[in-house]
């Protein structure tokens, strides 16, 4: 379960403080270096501050689900966090045009990493994370895929004064009512994805329609299915079923059996990873999408690979698709970079994995300390910032990264140039018209120390 990829030893608070007292011998010394040493005289000790950032490295937890129904999903973000600590080590041009402070590892200190498989239950990443926090000092954690995790990390992150930036977490609560001070999301979720895509399928199919859905049962699939409901409500679109399923589900037979019987014109279906692949495939077998127009509201582009052919003509919300290189040229740069290590155009969970952890460096870089309560605060100046899809900049109120969201469209197979040419990109709306006001989904974010 605990895979433990660069141990690093624990630091001694001593040396660190002697290290500080020995400045003036210190000029060979990278400059991010001594503004660390600085640092770590400056101020209190608070969760592994100083200690996790008085050596000449830095340990980050990473709990991403390796097995289970979210596994292709944790593999995929995971090469990006494994590409992103890999440029920031070595400095690499991309990551100097998302933290043009970045020379060499953060603050001049190199990046070291653990990795545990969450299998997408919240007590295992919690148990994986408390243990690189108490053994290994780390001074973030990250990860996700599961929002039960991400929420549950929320809370140790809070609790331990660690920083968690999440990887992927669709639920409206990760920064609504079960935001932190010291968590941060750059991916889109529940919210913005239905107030992005709602007005194209009212466009497309109509108003007054019958709607099926089908939802996994905990927080990112109540989130997701609500705000989807209020966003097509005025155009008389109603629920006529929402089937309600378990995480990991095998069988999605007698869910399908009553959308089937539901009379519904349309089905969306916010099943994510394995099962939105295996209830996509036994829809096509129950004859549901003979009779009514799917939607993946919130989805991943490797569905269209899995489920062999079922996406196309099918419209859904996404955080990056790979074509958006020819608009966003660090997209491409990022492209280039991670086909290259991994023989395969990147996906969704990599991107965002990839820039969270470009942006933490950044405000570390800005900061010039990993003092944590200083690090959110650089946040919370909402500065804008590049990433892969454009300058976006994070809330002070919750946290949230301010980002657009990407429509696409599964293409037909003739209309396919190449064998990951799954989509054509509709639309990029802009994040800020997307977003509900801060203190509706119960933000309250907590104390700096």
């Amino acid at each position: 379960m605990f895979q433990d990829e660069q141990r690093m030893p624990k630091p001694s608070r001593r040396a660190a403080l002697k290290a500080g007292a020995a400045l003036l011998g210190a000029a060979a010394l990278p400059m991010g270096w001594m503004r660390g040493a600085r640092a770590a005289d400056s101020f209190p000790a608070l969760g592994t501050y100083p200690d996790g950032s008085s050596g000449s490295s830095v340990f980050i937890g990473v709990a991403v689900p390796r097995t289970g129904t979210y596994a292709v999903q944790g593999e995929d973000e995971f090469k990006g966090y494994e590409l992103a600590i890999e440029h920031i080590n070595g400095g690499h041009d991309l990551i100097k045009k998302i933290s043009p402070k970045t020379t060499k590892g953060v603050l001049g200190k190199e990046l070291k990493f653990g990795v545990a498989d969450s299998a997408a239950k919240p007590n295992e990443a919690v148990q994986a994370q408390q243990r690189f926090i108490s053994e290994n000092k780390a001074m973030m954690i990250t990860g996700g895929t599961s929002s039960a995790v991400a929420v549950a990390l929320n809370k140790l992150a809070q609790r331990e004064k660690v920083l968690f930036v999440c990887g992927i977490s669709g639920s409206n609560d990760t920064t609504g009512k079960d935001c932190v001070r010291y968590g941060f999301r750059q991916c889109f979720y529940g919210q913005t994805a239905a107030a992005a895509i709602s007005p194209l399928l009212i466009k497309t199919f109509g108003k007054n329609k019958k709607v099926a859905y089908l939802t996994p049962d905990y927080t990112y699939g109540h989130t997701v299915t609500k705000s989807m409901q209020d966003n097509t409500a005025a155009a008389g679109w109603t629920t006529v079923t929402d089937q309600v399923s378990p995480l990991g589900a095998p069988d999605f037979s007698s869910y399908l059996l009553n959308v089937a019987n539901s009379g519904a014109d349309i089905l969306i279906n916010v099943n994510w990873g394995h099962d939105a692949v295996l209830s996509i495939q036994q829809a096509k077998q129950f004859g549901v999408l003979d009779k009514m127009k799917l939607v993946v509201p919130y989805q991943v582009p490797f569905l269209a690979r899995e489920t062999g052919g079922l996406m196309q003509g099918v419209y859904s919300a996404t955080d990056y698709w790979w074509a958006i290189e020819d608009k966003y040229p660090l997209a491409k740069m990022f492209n280039e970079a991670f086909e290259k290590k991994y023989g395969y155009k990147p996906e969704w969970g990599a991107a965002n994995s990839y820039i969270s952890f470009a942006h933490w460096a950044r405000m570390v870089e800005e900061t010039g300390s990993f003092y944590p309560p200083d690090v959110i605060k650089t946040y919370e100046k909402e500065e804008t910032i590049p990433s892969l899809v454009g300058d976006v900049h994070y809330r002070k109120e919750d946290h949230q990264c301010v980002r657009p969201v990407i429509i696409v469209k599964g293409k037909m197979e003739k209309d396919m140039k190449g064998k990951e040419d799954y989509y054509d990109v509709v639309e990029i709306e802009p994040g800020a018209g997307l977003m509900q006001k801060p203190d509706a989904f119960g933000c309250q974010l907590g104390d700096y120390t």
